[in-house]
């Protein structure tokens, strides 16, 4: 590993909040692309999985896309939070201050709860793409795909988590909007990596 992959881990590491949860969980996305395109160049590669050339192909083009989309969302995620920080930190000695304040922080906390759920969104799509590989890829690449399937859903889960504490600071609508889209990205992501789960098992006869 070079060392700006292990910069990468030490920021994570440092008693900074930021990058945190939700960073790591774009950053999970853009591990499972990787790997998802991994197999899908094993399955393009050879012949004997022609039936599977077009979904892999599919693949490869998504995810180039998505490993530089998911870096960003790390990017996003991190400096939403860092919006959120800075909006607490916003003077409150007037009355006109103290509802200047309230707003900010409101439009901030949103957008620290949209950041991750645009993460679960993405891996959500990538678990779809992967439910559709797995029927006909490189048999010998099975877990490798089951691993990219396992770093996605577990992108949406960390995502999702984040979400929902974000949640807890905001009022109105837009909670039943973001809640509602959250459950919903959570429940088609975990029906497509059990999907993918139970065939990866049954190709490999486990």
């Amino acid at each position: 590993m070079n060392e700006g992959y292990r910069e990468v881990l030490s920021s994570i590491g440092s008693s900074e909040p930021t990058p945190g949860g939700g960073s790591v969980a774009a950053l999970s996305l853009a591990h499972a692309h990787s790997l998802a395109m991994m197999v899908a160049r094993l399955t393009i590669g050879k012949e004997k999985w022609e039936e599977g050339h077009e979904a892999a192909q599919s693949v490869i083009s998504k995810s180039q896309i998505g490993v530089e989309e998911a870096i960003r969302l790390a990017e996003i995620d991190a400096e939403a939070f860092d919006s959120v920080m800075a909006a607490y930190r916003l003077p409150r000695e007037s009355e006109d201050q103290k509802e200047a304040r309230k707003s900010i922080i409101r439009e901030a906390t949103i957008g620290a709860a949209e950041a991750p759920l645009a993460t679960a969104s993405s891996a959500s799509e990538l678990l779809s793409s992967l439910e559709i590989m797995c029927t006909s890829c490189n048999s010998n690449a099975l877990t490798d795909l089951a691993s990219a399937s396992e770093l996605a859903i577990s992108a949406v889960n960390m995502a999702a988590m984040n979400v929902r504490i974000n949640l807890d600071f905001i009022k109105g609508e837009d909670v039943e909007r973001l809640s509602s889209q959250i459950d919903e990205v959570v429940l088609k992501s975990t029906t497509s990596a059990d999907a993918i789960r139970l065939n990866v098992n049954e190709r490999l006869g486990w």
